[in-house]
């Protein structure tokens, strides 16, 4: 396989995780208003989330059960409309760096389509390129970590109620909809 190749289809596959809108750029939109350090720390739990479900995914591909997905929407769903109400409530930032990372972390790894994806596409992608296209893929995540939070507290400064909205209407529409899936796939 060409290393070139594998490398440059890694980083599409990290930004196909990393970019979309949803709940981690929410909050990372979020937190970057206050630095672009505390966006990057968010995006970088995250990526800590991605780096677990990447090992997860490579060594037990073969015995993750599809049906184990159900606990993670509702833990997902309650948590999101968690951090909404936290986003609408709060009067000034007071998380840590520290703090931030975490709050990232503990996103992805409860977030249904963080997990649908790894599920899907991971596998995929680990089938045909196995750990060759890790260098890629996370640099993939690492530019996005980097570049999303310093554009927006570049421009978030003017927009800080608009991003405070977006953040909290994403939040509750992610978590609405993870705990619709769950209830949905109850009834299945």
């Amino acid at each position: 396989m060409n290393i070139f190749y594998a490398f440059s289809l890694g980083i599409v596959m990290g930004l196909s995780i990393a970019a979309p809108p949803g709940p981690i750029n929410a909050m990372m939109a979020h937190e970057s208003v206050r630095s672009s350090l505390h966006g990057t720390a968010v995006g970088a739990g995250a990526m800590t989330a991605d780096f677990i479900f990447f090992w997860l995914t490579y060594f037990f591909k073969s015995i993750i059960p599809s049906s184990a997905l159900i606990f993670f929407y509702f833990i997902g769903g309650a948590y999101m409309l968690y951090l909404a109400y936290g986003v609408l409530k709060i009067k000034g930032f007071k998380a840590t760096i520290k703090g931030s990372y975490v709050k990232g972390l503990t996103t992805a790894i409860v977030n249904p389509y963080q997990i649908s994806w790894w599920l899907t596409f991971g596998i995929s992608m680990l089938q045909q390129f196995s750990v060759f296209i890790a260098p890629g893929f996370f640099t993939g995540i690492v530019i996005w970590i980097f570049s999303f939070p310093i554009i927006i507290n570049k421009i978030g400064e003017k927009y800080v109620i608009g991003v405070k909205i977006f953040s909290f209407i994403v939040l509750l529409v992610f978590g609405i909809y993870i705990l619709y899936q769950g209830i949905y796939a109850l009834k299945i």
